[in-house]
């Protein structure tokens, strides 16, 4: 029998932990560990606070799901990882001190580092968890003219979410009839093309920016903010009513000193997901030193990939399963109309788009089926 633990109740985690419950035989204990008992839809956490759905349409109780699944399921925080030892220390929740391991599958994401950014806490709002995007949501309201400065700071990784919340500003405002009162900017430390990687991908958002008149800032790290103005690491300012910003993020902590993680803390891993110089030990998601933006759609295939090879390694056989890095994003503009971009980003071939209200009806349909089959 082997004990499988996997660490992290979100995207990552959750698939991998339903792949192998769906493709080990029962003998085989398998474990998640996650901090939060609920698990939340982050692609939809615009939508929340745009009030275009409820807490309750975006969350799912993790527990009940996985015990559905005979996985284990424990409440917990991690502090750090022992792998010589093949043991995870626990700091508190459910149980406290150390959790063995034959395997482990690491899922922990990434971490805000928002203290990196003196003023973050006070001024900014973002769409991160419920609270943020609630929290958000009643600033909305709130908000009918003035500047309203959309963006993230450099390390974020994140750009999705940032045009999405500046299309959809637009649109709020466009049914209030206040459009023309308020002026949207969204601020980058990139320009699009670096964002997504690709020209044709830059192109194709600035046309969409310049239809809804969103003006895009490339260029302007934000390193800090007061009351109603953020400043670059220029010097230069930018004064504000509304501010969303999505903060740094770092690799999650509980991995930093086994010394596989790069200078930004996340985790180096090989095209099998296994984590270089250790054994039976694998990591996906946001938690991974990979290139490119971080979405969820890498980490659900990441942990397909890390769970079929833990498989293969208990069955004894020799094959395993390598992961192909892609980038699959649909920015939705409102209105029924968005943007869908499909890129390799281990090779130099160019960036596939697309434009058109199918693709909004897809993403809509991709979060409906996962809510339904887990909930």
């Amino acid at each position: 029998m082997a004990n499988i633990l996997i660490l992290g109740g979100g995207f990552g985690g959750v698939v991998a932990a339903e792949w192998l419950a769906m493709h080990l035989d029962d003998e085989h204990q398998i474990t998640l560990v996650s901090r939060d008992r609920q698990f939340v839809f982050y692609p939809a956490l615009v939508r929340l606070a745009f009030g275009k759905c409820e807490p309750p349409d975006v969350s799912i109780d993790l527990r009940k799901t996985m015990l559905r699944r005979r996985i284990n399921f424990i409440t917990a925080e991690v502090a750090r990882i022992n792998p010589d030892d093949r043991k995870v220390i626990i700091a508190h929740g459910q149980v406290e001190g150390a959790l063995n391991y034959d395997y482990l599958i690491y899922a922990l994401g990434r971490r805000l580092a928002s203290s990196l950014v003196p003023g973050f806490y006070e001024h900014a709002q973002h769409v991160l968890n419920l609270e943020g995007a609630l929290k958000f949501g009643e600033e909305l309201k709130q908000f009918h003219e003035g500047r309203a400065v959309i963006g993230q700071c450099a390390g974020a990784r994140l750009p999705v979410p940032v045009f999405e919340t500046a299309f959809a500003l637009s649109r709020m405002l466009e049914e209030r009839g206040e459009r023309e009162r308020a002026h949207i900017t969204i601020v980058s430390p990139e320009a699009p093309g670096l964002q997504f990687g690709d020209a044709n991908a830059a192109l194709a958002i600035r046309a969409a920016l310049d239809a809804h008149s969103i003006d895009f800032l490339p260029d302007f790290s934000i390193q800090r903010l007061s009351s109603g103005t953020a400043y670059n690491d220029a010097g230069q300012s930018l004064n504000y009513k509304l501010l969303m910003l999505l903060p740094p993020f770092l690799g999650s902590s509980p991995a930093a000193h086994i010394g596989v993680t790069n200078n930004e803390g996340y985790i180096n891993v090989d095209a099998t997901m296994r984590v270089t110089g250790t054994k039976r030990m694998y990591a996906v998601g946001d938690a991974v030193n990979f290139s490119g933006p971080k979405l969820g759609h890498m980490a659900v295939r990441q942990a397909e990939i890390a769970a079929a090879n833990v498989a293969a390694e208990i069955e004894g056989k020799s094959k395993f399963r390598t992961y192909e890095h892609e980038m699959k994003v649909v920015i939705d503009e409102g209105g029924g109309e968005s943007i869908y971009m499909k890129r390799p980003l281990w090779t130099e071939e160019p960036t596939s788009v697309r434009q058109g209200g199918f693709w909004s009806w897809a993403k809509a349909a991709q979060e409906k089926y996962w809510m339904a089959t887990h909930s």
